[in-house]
């Protein structure tokens, strides 16, 4: 078994929008990013290849043409496989968003049901804080995303 974190933030802008594990939320800012500005699905793939030992988001979605505007789900799904692949499977997520312009809490429920489909695993958390006013995240300028994960490896049936 093996331990990951993952850290992901973005300035928050008009005219984009804000995305959380596939869910789009109702805010009158979004994140400013490469891909869909996704912190959270960010921070979990952080996570996983972290904990697996293969590098990290930017190693593996850098910041190309392919990657523009992507949805950061779908690169969560494709981190999931190559873990896969690899041997590895995914036993639980823990992750924490901290934004002050929009509350979350009612998005909760669709956003650990998509991170639970793409993980595989039922073992999944996510908790929202404000940042209370401090930082650029309580200051209403961005959108920060906080990941553990444990993995378990398996059988390796792919290299590195």
């Amino acid at each position: 078994m093996f331990v990951g974190f993952g850290y992901d933030r973005h300035p928050l802008v008009e005219g984009r929008r804000l995305v959380l594990a596939g869910v789009e939320i109702d805010s009158p800012v979004g994140s400013l990013g490469h891909s869909d500005g996704d912190v959270l699905s960010h921070a979990i793939i952080d996570a996983l290849f972290g904990a697996s030992g293969f590098g990290d988001i930017g190693a593996w979605f850098p910041e190309t043409k392919e990657y523009k505007d992507a949805n950061s789900l779908d690169l969560l799904k494709r981190t999931v496989k190559i873990l896969e692949e690899r041997g590895f499977s995914v036993v639980n997520v823990d992750a924490t968003v901290m934004v002050s312009v929009v509350k979350l809490s009612s998005y909760r429920e669709e956003i650990v049901k998509n991170l639970k489909n793409v993980l595989k695993t039922t073992h999944v958390n996510v908790k929202f804080k404000s940042g209370n006013t401090l930082g650029f995240e309580g200051e209403g300028k961005g959108i920060s995303a906080w990941a553990v994960c444990l993995v378990e490896e398996k059988r390796c049936t792919k290299s590195t």
